[in-house]
């Protein structure tokens, strides 16, 4: 099997895994509890929470919230804090945060959408001229989780705040967390991550915020999270988070500049005559977006899927529409709409699998085409 689908998800670090196994046998105690076995669960949650978040942000401007995913974090930032005025995203947000403008868009909010340039980054210019003095949030994700645009959120977000200084700024960190060097600013107020991007496990992410900012409960019951998200603690994913999240920032340089070479050698091998490059070579080295000409994308993951090769179309979250909104947003001709593929990379992948990959896309693509035709 050669897994090329990490965008999506990525296999479980047995190290982080191991890490956390104690928690099942040992700390299973309620971390609300009063006695020595829960008193000694929160304050190992207490330590996975502060060092995840000295990975990306200074802890005495910011906080993390834990919560079940990088959905819930982004629908606690966008609901709890958009009470007035308008809501300005980019077409490239994920669907967590896309889905949510929507729904404030049927409740009666001006949402605002700006255009994407021809890789997936937000045009920053029109994003700017969207933003006025009755502007409560602006989203732009950080990594596109398509195409692999990275946005620069520190300039974006103090274009924004030098606007309006009382707009609040997020980001959709969920591609950028562990796999490119993220520092936030006083100029982002929210920052969302996810455990199994990056090898912990499913069922675990975060909402970074500025301490300043005010931000109410999404999740209201026994006031876990200081308050800011109740339910009883998921005590391994939350170790098996910190322990990822520690081992993919100490070889985070290294691995980038490896899975760089992977994804230029990837795009070299394909052929030409089929395959056109969506993915700009300044975006995230872990994403390589391509689209067949004339081909579904469809098909062509189904066939490579029975050859032991697992690609995606686009965002996972978002399978069940005809194409992908975000790469139709690029400008992409439609007669390339429907035959996207996404290559995504993890630390794991070799150069002898990206050659086999390959040989076996264009193999299938050329079998398709003669089909087609």
């Amino acid at each position: 099997m050669i897994y090329l689908d990490n965008a999506a998800t990525t296999r479980p670090l047995k190290s982080a895994v191991e890490d956390a196994e104690r928690a099942l046998r040992e700390l299973y105690f309620n971390p609300s509890a009063p006695y020595a076995g829960g008193l000694q669960t929160h304050r190992e949650i207490e330590t996975a929470r502060q060092e995840i978040l000295s990975l990306v942000a200074d802890q005495e401007n910011f906080e993390l919230i834990f919560t079940s995913c990088g959905t819930e974090a982004d629908n606690q930032a966008i609901f709890g804090s958009v009470k007035r005025g308008n809501f300005v995203l980019s077409e490239g947000e994920h669907a967590a945060v896309y889905e949510c403008a929507k729904e404030l868009k049927n409740r009666g909010v001006d949402v605002r959408f700006a255009p994407l340039d021809r890789d997936g980054s937000v045009n920053v210019e029109a994003l700017l001229s969207l933003v006025d003095e009755n502007t409560s949030l602006v989203s732009v994700i950080h990594v596109n989780n398509e195409t692999g645009a990275i946005n620069p959120i520190e300039r974006i977000s103090e274009k924004v705040k030098q606007k309006n200084n009382r707009t609040l700024f997020m980001s959709d960190g969920v591609q950028a967390f562990g796999k490119i060097r993220v520092r936030l600013t006083k100029n982002i107020d929210f920052y969302s991550i996810s455990a199994h991007k990056i090898g912990a496990l499913k069922g675990t992410g975060a909402l970074i915020k500025r301490k300043k900012v005010n931000l109410a409960p999404y999740l209201y019951g026994g006031g876990q999270e200081s308050g800011k998200r109740s339910g009883t603690e998921n005590v391994f994913g939350i170790l098996t988070f910190a322990s990822a999240a520690k081992k993919k920032f100490s070889s985070l340089d290294l691995d980038g500049e490896r899975i760089l070479r992977l994804r230029e050698r990837l795009f070299e091998k394909l052929d030409k005559n089929i395959f056109v490059r969506l993915s700009s070579e300044k975006g995230t080295p872990y994403v390589l977006s391509v689209a067949a000409r004339g081909l579904r994308g469809e098909t062509l993951v189904r066939m490579l899927s029975d050859q032991g090769v697992f690609v995606g179309t686009g965002s996972a979250c978002s399978s069940k529409k005809q194409y992908s909104r975000v790469v139709e947003a690029c400008g992409v001709d439609k007669e390339l709409l429907n035959g996207v593929l996404r290559f995504s990379f993890s630390p794991e992948n070799t150069a002898e699998e990206i050659d086999e990959a390959a040989e076996i896309v264009n193999r299938a693509a050329r079998e398709l085409l003669g089909r087609v035709k």
